[in-house]
């Protein structure tokens, strides 16, 4: 069974792309067929983590034609049973790429023969990040412990909600959906994603319960980076709760990794944080993780 998680955050320097890597390794030391894909269009850098210096194709030979399949683009690690896509050298242009390219890369990923596919995502909500974190009903988000960052996953989380009810109705239904819902939301007094599916339900009865069973089969994921002790440990559970009751999303809780000055000599060094430091809490953390994310595959 192939397995396809995105990994994104709403800020930069959270910690997706060590996330994605430390993942990558783990699975693949667990003898799974595991592939990393760079899909930060504009700001990839999974290659250096992974101590790669000059990949020979990347994501955007595909999108330009210069390669004819997907699985041309895909190289070895030093990690038996790990291969990677690489980002590195794309066009700059591609931090923009059209919907239909988005579309032809997502049905590639789809044919590709892993166990798991890890795509690490560029920061922020822009379409291009929401559409590939849409390309699968799971995924996982990535913030750190600051209020910033915190607020700024509710928003990821809102802008995924919005997006798959875009995709569900047709350009001009969507807009008198969001001008309902936002005449009866403007005192703040209602929330406003629950005010938009009670207007598609008001209007389409069916439509209103086919994207509600949409909706209900999403499932994502939460892991808290670079947690320090004086953090509270059950940030992570109670995010959860406030996202899926404010939201409507469910989300599961993988876990903590905690804060390492290490994480920053390994990656300056070019070497996989997992290998270098095998005995650290941080490692440990990272291990419990892909338990969690293994026990959620099976």
């Amino acid at each position: 069974m192939k397995h396809i998680w995105p990994i994104g955050g709403s800020k930069g320097g959270s910690g997706k792309s060590f996330l994605t890597a430390s993942l990558g390794i783990l699975l693949a030391m667990h003898g799974k067929k595991t592939l990393l894909i760079d899909a930060d269009f504009g700001a990839a850098n999974l290659h250096t983590i992974m101590g790669i210096s000059n990949p020979e194709r990347n994501l955007s030979d595909f999108i330009n034609r210069n390669i004819d399949t997907l699985g041309e683009a895909v190289m070895k690690t030093s990690v038996p049973n790990l291969f990677m896509i690489s980002g590195a050298r794309n066009n700059l242009d591609m931090a923009n790429i059209l919907y239909m390219q988005k579309i032809k890369v997502l049905r590639a990923i789809e044919k590709l023969p892993y166990e798991y596919i890890l795509i690490d995502l560029g920061a922020g909500t822009s379409f291009n990040t929401i559409d590939f974190f849409m390309m699968s009903d799971s995924g996982i988000f990535v913030t750190t412990p600051e209020p910033t960052s915190i607020e700024n996953v509710y928003r990821l989380t809102r802008s995924v909600y919005l997006r798959k009810i875009r995709h569900m109705l047709s350009t001009h239904d969507f807009r008198s959906v969001m001008e309902i819902a936002a005449e009866r939301n403007k005192n703040g007094t209602l929330d406003y994603l629950e005010d938009i599916i009670n207007v598609i339900r008001e209007n389409d009865p069916p439509k209103g319960s086919m994207i509600e069973e949409k909706l209900a089969t999403l499932e994502f994921r939460l892991v808290i980076n670079q947690m320090r002790q004086q953090d509270n440990p059950n940030l992570g559970l109670l995010m959860c709760k406030i996202i899926e009751k404010h939201v409507g999303i469910r989300m599961q809780f993988l876990g903590n990794v905690g804060f390492d000055d290490r994480v920053h000599d390994a990656v300056c060094k070019k070497t996989a944080f997992v290998y270098k430091y095998p005995y650290t809490q941080t490692t440990t953390d990272l291990r419990e993780i892909c338990n969690n994310v293994l026990l959620t595959g099976n």
